[in-house]
């Protein structure tokens, strides 16, 4: 079970903090992750220019690498950032967006867990799977399977690479091959709202430089996503109010108050 007292703690080092999050992430993501980051009292970074990897990724305290709009440049920044943060010592979260959809996302998100081991591997169940080594039909950004599907390869993934495994849906798991943690919190609104999944991920970033384990950022950040959700389904009227009341949540997100809403 989540340790209430600790997830307060992180809550509260995120916003004493303002851990630099650096996100190398696609363009569709770039607002609400930069918002949502700001909102749980993080600061954002944005930057894919592999000529100043090393410069940023060393002043950062996390890095997130989204591959949801690739191109070769873009790569090369990737891999430039991800060898800074093995270099540096700093956490990194991979969002392999699409994985399966395409040999060029499968092969570059199975190249960064290769060369430069993440910190933290967040994705939606059929990423998970397919990087997994499952054989499954991609349905582009979204998933075909339960979050409940992934979570046998998910562990193997997690004792292989010693990554911890997030993987979200209508229950999140989160896993370091040996532990499985659930949060059950998070509408199905949530789905309609663009880089929600991407959000998850720069939180996860944020929740990596402060926490004193991996798994236990991975865990708080999907709590805080959850529980802001929750919170932000039961004040919208739809898909586009959604976006606006969950960046208000996050904003608006006391530790304190809402760790009793958390449901595992």
């Amino acid at each position: 079970m989540i340790d209430l007292n600790q997830f307060k703690i992180d809550c509260a080092n995120v916003r004493k903090q303002s851990p630099l999050t650096h996100c190398i992430t696609n363009y569709v993501a770039m607002e609400i992750n930069a918002n949502a980051l700001l909102a749980i009292g993080a600061s954002p970074l944005m930057s894919f220019a592999p000529e100043e990897m090393d410069e940023i990724v060393r002043i950062s305290n996390a890095l997130v690498i989204n591959i949801g709009c690739l191109d070769r440049h873009e790569i090369e920044g990737m891999k430039a950032a991800a060898e800074a943060a093995v270099k540096y010592g700093k956490p990194w979260v991979l969002d392999p967006v699409g994985a399966g959809a395409s040999r060029l996302r499968t092969e570059t998100a199975l190249e960064l867990i290769k060369e430069w081991h993440p910190t933290v591997i967040r994705g939606n169940a059929s990423e998970i799977m397919v990087l997994a080594g499952s054989s499954i039909v991609s349905k582009g950004v979204d998933s075909n399977n339960s979050s409940s599907d992934a979570l046998d390869g998910a562990k193997a993934l997690a004792a292989i690479t010693g990554s911890v495994v997030s993987i979200s849906g209508a229950t999140d798991y989160i896993t370091d091959g040996y532990r499985v943690e659930t949060i059950c919190n998070g509408h199905p609104i949530m789905s309609k709202v663009t880089a929600m999944g991407c959000t998850a991920s720069a939180l996860t970033g944020a929740f990596a430089a402060v926490s004193r384990s991996p798994f236990e950022a991975a865990l708080h950040a999907m709590a805080v996503m959850g529980v802001a959700g929750d919170i932000a389904a039961a004040k919208c009227k739809g898909a586009g109010s959604m976006g606006v009341e969950f960046i208000d949540a996050l904003s608006n997100f006391d530790a304190e108050a809402n760790a009793k809403l958390i449901r595992q």
